[in-house]
């Protein structure tokens, strides 16, 4: 489960060592709002960065907040994974702003709000403390949806949030059982 997370940090690093050594010619690839183009950075803008900084800066809350949902399995991390980054990815083409696109911060976001909607959409006791911990250490996270530094894609950050959300509420909604069913017919 956290060799599938390990695994796609490290993806990213290499990736922004090969776009270093092509002075970052590959961020072409990120998503360029509503272009055609654009559309394949849908699918590359996670592992795609603006430098080492940038890389440093999505690498520990990936791996803190990635790592917590690895524990209810790689399947579930996988699961979100695809969900973030394609429904913000999508978000961000439709509605971002004009420029390239780049940075895994919108699956950071995506965590941030799986964990947290989580506690909401499941209600037990374990994804309730873990919510309360994520928003504890991670609080600060929500001021990264607000617009501010012109190379900050608030957008992939905001989207990302949103889509983590829908992510929890699709993976993790507490169904009702026969009994609750059967008590509201």
């Amino acid at each position: 489960m956290f060799l599938l997370l390990a695994g796609f940090i490290a993806i990213i690093w290499g990736v922004e060592v090969a776009n270093t050594l092509v002075d970052h010619r590959f961020s072409e690839f990120g998503i360029v709002p509503r272009t055609t183009e654009g559309l394949r950075g849908i699918l590359l803008w996670p592992f795609l960065h603006a430098g080492f900084g940038h890389v440093i800066s999505n690498t520990l809350p990936m791996a803190v907040l990635g790592g917590v949902i690895a524990i209810q399995g790689g399947r579930t991390l996988l699961k979100v994974s695809v969900i973030v980054a394609l429904v913000s990815g999508v978000g961000v083409w439709a509605v971002a702003r004009n420029g390239i696109h780049v940075g895994a911060s919108g699956l950071v976001f995506g965590y941030f709000g799986y964990l947290v909607a989580r506690g909401w959409y499941q209600r037990s006791f374990s994804s309730i403390v873990v919510a309360i911990l994520v928003v504890f250490f991670y609080g600060g996270l929500i001021f990264g949806i607000v617009p501010s530094f012109g190379f900050v894609s608030w957008e992939g950050h905001l989207f990302g949030l949103l889509a983590g959300i829908l992510a929890a509420k699709i993976i993790d909604e507490k169904k009702p059982s026969d009994g609750e069913q059967a008590a509201e017919d």
